[in-house]
């Protein structure tokens, strides 16, 4: 039962933290969208950058990405959160009805994934060179995101007991 709760309290804190990137994108909009716009108009990495053509400069463009990263974002927290009660319902059944269980919170911790990785290391951070920016590069903070994700995803596909009493 131990790691059954833990599992569920796992979730529950991505799922937290999920909910308070959304928060803060929306009531302070502003400050991320910052992030957004020069990541993805270029105009702070390397002045010589070949790859420059790629920059974006329409701001409905920027505003597109924003929300549509915020849109992920809250996919992630509502699997999670979701993907949670489902296994809190789930604790006491046996491991095969646990298993099942698993399936939002796997799909979020995975749509999390994408989020944090794909959106921030291989979008922003090759294809829009985000690493050359001295101001602008979230790839650290990506990456530890994606990484809790991901250390979550693997403890939680682990095999459970046939029974959840003790």
């Amino acid at each position: 039962m131990t790691a059954r709760y833990t599992k569920i309290a796992m979730l529950l804190a991505l799922a937290a933290f999920a909910f308070l990137t959304v928060f803060n994108n929306v009531t302070d909009y502003s400050s991320n969208f910052n992030f957004v716009h020069h990541v993805l108009s270029m105009d702070t990495t390397f002045p010589d950058n070949a790859a420059r053509y790629r920059a974006i400069k329409h701001p409905w463009m920027w505003h597109g990405a924003y929300w549509l990263i915020i849109l992920g974002e809250a996919m992630t927290c509502g699997l999670l959160a979701y993907g949670a009660l489902k296994l809190w319902q789930a604790r006491h059944a046996k491991g095969t009805v646990f298993t099942r269980a698993k399936g939002s919170a796997i799909i979020g911790l995975t749509v999390g994934f994408f989020v944090w990785f794909f959106g921030f290391m291989v979008v922003g951070g090759e294809w829009f060179l985000m690493w050359q920016s001295e101001v602008w590069n979230g790839q650290e903070a990506a990456f530890r995101f994606y990484m809790a994700l991901l250390g979550v995803l693997i403890f939680l596909n682990q095999p459970d007991d046939s029974a959840g009493h003790p």
